[in-house]
């Protein structure tokens, strides 16, 4: 199979596309956001923020996430897709091959949950310099404010598009994007299947700039990243980024409904380090049981 394209060069013309793309989905935000509210620009992201406001800002977070992060992606593998491959099938987006594989999926996310919930623990506790820690502290508030206004769910049809909104759409277009492209070009770039992983999985966590939540979510891309590795099927990876997703949302649901704190929910971790070495055991026996299975599936030549 001949390479079009060095990995390097790849490397920059996805950044570029990537870099270009949020660019004008950010901008297309605040385009639509300043029409809609009737204010200027630069007054469009306080406004968004606000509770009165929390339908709106999710439908638009929502349409600026799909243009960075989708539409790049599709372009980048269009371009450099090779063989006889459609743009689909080159992202991974192929028939699931047999029920069971949904089963291992379903298990590995729970291994991953545990392993998630114990490295957030850990995360709390390393140490940062007093200003590096100020300015960590003020990116999480960032991000816990954006969340805590895209989590208000007053009624059922408040959380239905909630999980839509945070849970599927997300695991979508962040699949697409890391797994399905950002992945296979840095394993062929390092020719290190978990260099390639690793390395993706740290972008992954970095781009949601929590520093508090970044070993939870580089080891949640890890997993992820063996999924789709050892199924090549990227249904099965957003099924499993779904269900972790969706537990979060529907947690937040039922502490709405108990009228308790969003905000002191969200700060909660009920994880330890036994947790998360229950988590590498299920991660083990259910990533074994996926190979073999899988294997069975393979037909001879």
């Amino acid at each position: 199979m001949k390479q079009t394209y060095t990995y390097p060069v790849q490397f920059v013309f996805l950044m570029g596309l990537l870099g270009v793309f949020m660019i004008v989905g950010t901008f297309l935000l605040s385009i639509v956001g300043s029409q809609l509210l009737d204010c200027k620009l630069l007054e469009v992201p306080a406004l968004l923020n606000l509770p009165a406001n929390a339908g709106l800002s999710k439908i638009l977070n929502l349409g600026a996430t799909l243009i960075a992060f989708l539409f790049p992606a599709i372009i980048f593998t269009r371009i450099n897709k090779m063989d006889e491959k459609t743009t689909t099938e080159a992202l991974g987006f192929s028939r699931i091959a047999g029920p069971k594989l949904i089963l291992y999926t379903v298990f590995i996310s729970f291994g991953g949950i545990l392993i998630s919930g114990a490295l957030a623990e850990m995360n709390q506790h390393i140490y940062l310099p007093a200003k590096l820690l100020e300015q960590a502290k003020a990116l999480e508030q960032t991000y816990k404010t954006l969340m805590l206004n895209m989590a208000r769910m007053d009624s059922v049809l408040d959380y239905v598009t909630a999980l839509f909104v945070m849970a599927l759409a997300p695991a979508i277009f962040e699949e697409i994007l890391f797994r399905s492209t950002i992945q296979p070009l840095f394993i062929g770039w390092t020719k290190n299947v978990w260099v390639g992983i690793i390395i993706t999985s740290v972008l992954f966590s970095a781009i949601h700039f929590s520093f508090f939540g970044f070993l939870s979510r580089a080891a949640l891309g890890i997993v992820l990243g063996l999924l789709f590795y050892h199924t090549k099927n990227i249904w099965l990876s957003i099924l499993m980024h779904f269900l972790n997703n969706g537990l979060i949302v529907t947690q937040l649901y039922i502490v709405t409904l108990q009228g308790k704190s969003l905000e002191k929910a969200m700060d909660e971790n009920y994880f330890s380090i036994l947790s998360g070495l229950n988590g590498l055991m299920i991660l083990w026996f259910s990533f074994n049981a996926l190979k073999k299975y899988s294997a069975t599936l393979v037909k001879p030549l």
